[in-house]
């Protein structure tokens, strides 16, 4: 088993969905904590500053209008 990290996987090696023995659950478990690397852990530290409120209601305003618009 090897877990492959989002941008190994392409078209062709992309894993199949099915069922995990408990033995390949502890074995994929395993792989998965010893491939997290401090680099993986460092994206999850940042802040993220995001959108302004104020930005994403004014645009979800703007559509609203425009819909209603369109409705008529």
């Amino acid at each position: 088993m090897k877990i492959l990290r989002p941008h190994e996987v392409t078209a062709e090696n992309f894993p199949q969905i099915r069922e995990f023995t408990p033995e390949e659950q502890k074995e994929a478990l395993a792989l998965a904590k010893a491939a997290f690397t401090a680099d993986d852990l460092q994206k999850f530290t940042e802040v993220d500053e995001g959108i302004p409120m104020e930005e994403v209601i004014a645009e979800m305003e703007k559509m609203l209008r425009q819909t209603a618009k369109e409705s008529k």
